[in-house]
């Protein structure tokens, strides 16, 4: 299609145009970028991560959408400075480049470490310099950084357990000795925590009338229910620590995954921080309900709120719920409940992406809440 006509991946999926706009993307994507019989399928949901054929590109259009590449999206006023990692089938993405994006992602994120030489920032440096350094002397495929998150992201895509990730550690330490590795999980865990990649244990009362936060810190009790907070009072069981404190168990945990630090990694990464406007500067009004910044929801918002709505980089999300049991069997009564935050800032292809999604709170079981979720919220 010439550059000058409107772009067919906005128009009505069930339009003419679309349908034409498919079948000439279709022609000349498998006659120029295809390997074999497959192409990267270009969908909302595939996103260029995974090769498909005609029948399965054709499907995942109609049903999912078209999202166009960095490029594209260029000619239509979103500008970046360097180019948008995605897989496509005339360049795949090879580990040197994976390095040099880690890297590029760090030194995106470093401005936010500049106040002074604070301990948080000196570890982000140490993490900095992990980028560079080698996984082994005269490895030339991975740093000691880009190993190390790449084993997490499998760990969490095939969804392996913590033993199981030392195993596979140890395993690559006995074949490579000089080899770079963190020796457990806990360890590549705290070694990522500067980036924000950690949560805070918050005590709870059992029957979700009080947090022990704040004020509430040292109290042992609920002030509600009079329920204790350890699920032992005896002082025969505490467990001493090496610092001279005691560790109790207490009967109620309620895990916090602060969203500052993830908020700002989004502003830091220039890919990711021009989609942040897009709703302003990417959307073409053409009065159809794409997002939810056509909804009349936005607009009353933006009525009542007009210093908030003046400046589009302003975050607008979402919260989400629902409780699921965590065990196989069906047979235990057990309710946990996470809450999700959602960037409505995003575009409709990328806000329900699982990497946009935020967990920020995991209220454990086993009963649900109810109306008591608020105590937590």
């Amino acid at each position: 299609m010439d550059n000058g006509t409107k772009e067919w991946w906005m128009a009505a999926k069930w339009s003419k145009e679309y349908e034409r706009g498919i079948n000439e993307y279709i022609k000349r994507a498998f006659s120029t970028k295809s390997e074999g019989n497959q192409i990267c399928c270009p969908c909302g949901s595939c996103h260029y991560r995974y090769w498909c054929d005609e029948k399965v590109v054709r499907y995942h259009l109609v049903c999912n959408g078209f999202v166009p590449r960095a490029d594209k999206l260029s000619e239509l006023g979103m500008h970046f400075e360097r180019e948008i990692p995605t897989l496509d089938a005339d360049e795949r993405l090879n580990q040197d480049d994976l390095d040099d994006d880690l890297v590029g992602l760090l030194h995106d994120a470093r401005d936010a470490f500049r106040e002074g030489p604070n301990d948080e920032a000196k570890k982000f440096f140490q993490l900095l310099e992990g980028g560079q350094e080698e996984l082994y002397p005269g490895c030339k495929t991975h740093s000691k950084l880009s190993f190390m998150i790449r084993l997490l992201i499998i760990k969490c895509d095939h969804k392996l357990t913590n033993g199981a990730y030392a195993d596979i550690a140890d395993l690559v330490r006995e074949a490579f000795p000089d080899a770079k590795l963190p020796k457990s999980f806990n360890e590549a865990k705290s070694a990522l925590k500067v980036l924000g990649l950690n949560y805070t244990k918050i005590d709870a009362c059992p029957n979700d009338c009080m947090l022990y936060w704040e004020e509430n810190a040292n109290a042992t009790s609920c002030h509600v229910c009079d329920t204790p907070r350890w699920k032992s009072n005896d002082t025969e069981n505490d467990t001493p620590l090496e610092n001279g404190k005691i560790h109790r168990i207490p009967k109620k945990i309620l895990r916090h995954f602060p969203i500052k630090r993830r908020l700002q990694r989004i502003f830091m990464c220039q890919e990711t921080a021009s989609y942040m406007t897009w709703h302003t500067s990417g959307r073409e009004n053409d009065h159809l309900l794409q997002h939810p910044v056509d909804e009349k929801a936005w607009k009353e918002f933006d009525s009542l709120y007009p210093k908030f709505a003046e400046d589009p980089r302003n975050v607008r999300l979402g919260l989400a719920t629902y409780g699921f049991s965590p065990f196989n069997s069906m047979s235990i009564a057990h309710s946990t409940w996470p809450v999700i935050l959602i960037n409505y800032n995003l575009p409709p292809w990328m806000i329900m992406k699982p990497e946009f999604l935020m967990l920020a709170l995991l209220i454990p079981g086993p009963s649900s809440p109810g109306n008591d979720i608020d105590i937590y919220l």
